[in-house]
């Protein structure tokens, strides 16, 4: 199939592409670049032997975005681009509206418009607020405690609707939730532009040596430790979930959704211990205020993934680790 990768040179989209382009499907990117590297598909190519077509374009501009869809012929979209720090989002929520719902309206225009009403959409777990109880399965109530997790919530509303007056257009929701780790070479992985907003970028950056220690945002939660507890996933298993998706997207009616997780909670302070352990580093820390938008527990049940897209996470924390910090000695030390 030729897929159209949008935000392809960003964490999770690089990763995806590496494996869509090993499971044989012909990938076309196109990215902004706001928060990520074109020398990432030199990476790609590396790891592939597959530089993949990549256009510069904004999906606030369709006229930038146009050219992509007159120049090819898609069998589906897979749409990662937006902005995606949620205290940021707090900060700043009509940037984060204005951005990612505008520009996603924008993309699936341009999709009507050629023909291409295929999509697998990157949600996520913040779609579900502050659940009341964990493991999360994708029936849970809706809500939202953030506008980052605000826009994802619309958008999947607006992309289900599409397929209402349309049943031509198939729509595959994502709800995914706290990808970590990297390409086992070490090439591709989570480098964010300025501090980061992430746990594992942060812990990297502190046993680089380019911080001096980890901030971790609050320690009174009602968890095991008082910090927050998450579900830690592979990016390359979340990639491969992505691929997983798309070989039941003609089998879709509508709309179906899917949680990509592990099904694993573990606390801020149970990743430093495991980053420790895994690389023998020490990693200095400090206990900061809580981040408004943030809530104290988070994790998967991702039965349905496996009963209908034959899909499960297959590494584990420590192998989440290591490759983290393999990236980060191979990548970012000299960055």
């Amino acid at each position: 199939m030729k897929i159209l990768v949008s935000g392809g040179t960003g964490y999770i989209g690089s990763h995806t592409v590496v494996e869509l382009i090993r499971a044989g499907h012909e990938v076309v990117i196109f990215d902004n670049l706001y928060n990520s590297k074109e020398i990432t598909l030199d990476y790609i190519k590396n790891i592939t032997g597959v530089y993949p077509k990549f256009y510069k374009a904004d999906m606030l501009i369709p006229e930038e975005m146009e050219p992509i869809f007159k120049e090819n012929s898609f069998d589906a979209v897979i749409h990662f681009a937006g902005l995606k720090a949620v205290g940021e989002s707090v900060k700043l929520p009509l940037k984060y509206y204005e951005n990612n719902i505008t520009g996603t309206i924008n993309l699936c225009k341009l999709m009507d418009k050629y023909g291409c009403k295929k999509i697998i959409f990157s949600s996520s777990a913040t779609v579900y607020g502050s659940p009341e109880s964990c493991p999360i399965t994708e029936d849970f109530p809706l809500s939202t405690t953030n506008p980052y997790g605000t826009t994802k919530l619309f958008l999947e509303r607006i992309l289900s609707d599409l397929t209402v007056p349309d049943p031509e257009w198939k729509v595959i929701l994502l709800r995914y939730f706290n990808p970590i780790g990297a390409d086992e070479s070490g090439l591709i992985g989570e480098s964010p532009n300025g501090i980061p907003n992430n746990l594992m970028p942060y812990i990297m950056q502190v046993a680089l040596g380019k911080l001096p220690e980890l901030g971790v945002f609050g320690d009174d939660y009602d968890t095991p430790d008082g910090t927050g507890v998450r579900d830690y996933i592979h990016v390359t298993d979340l990639a491969l979930g992505h691929v997983a998706a798309l070989g039941r997207i003609d089998k879709t009616e509508g709309v179906d959704i899917y949680n990509l997780g592990t099904g694993i909670g573990y606390s801020v302070l149970d990743i430093v211990k495991a980053f420790e352990k895994a690389n023998n580093i020490e990693i200095p820390y400090s206990i900061k205020p809580r981040r408004p938008g943030d809530i104290a527990m988070c994790y998967a049940n991702p039965a349905k993934a496996k009963e209908e897209l034959g899909w499960e996470a297959k590494f584990d924390l420590e192998r989440m680790c290591k490759d983290s910090w393999r990236f980060a000695e191979t990548t970012l030390k000299n960055a």
